[in-house]
C-alpha cells in the first residue's frame, strides 16, 4: 500500500507527502529527520489516503500540491 498524507506543522503550514510505510515516515517527521518539517515541529497528522497503486498515489500527491489540489484539500480535509 502507498499512503498520501497531510501534516499540519507548528507554524500552520501543511505538508503533503507519500510513503509506503506511513508509521515509519511519521516517526521520521516527528524526530526531525525530514528537511521541510525539521524546523516546524511538532507536526500533526491531519489525514491519510491509502492506495493499492503506487502510480495513483504519486499522481494524487502531485494533484494535492497543485493550486486546485490545495483548494480541494483545504475544503475537504482541513
Amino acid at each position: 500500500m502507498q499512503y498520501v498524507y497531510l501534516l499540519k506543522c507548528a507554524d500552520g503550514k501543511i505538508y503533503t507527502g507519500c510513503s509506503g510505510n506511513l508509521k515509519q515516515r511519521l516517526e521520521a517527521h516527528q524526530k526531525g529527520q525530514v528537511g521541510f518539517t525539521k524546523s516546524r515541529l511538532p507536526v500533526e497528522l491531519i489525514t491519510y489516503i491509502a492506495f493499492k497503486d503506487k502510480i495513483k498515489a504519486f499522481q494524487f500527491e502531485k494533484y494535492l500540491k497543485s493550486g486546485s489540489g490545495k483548494a480541494f484539500a483545504y475544503k475537504r480535509f482541513i
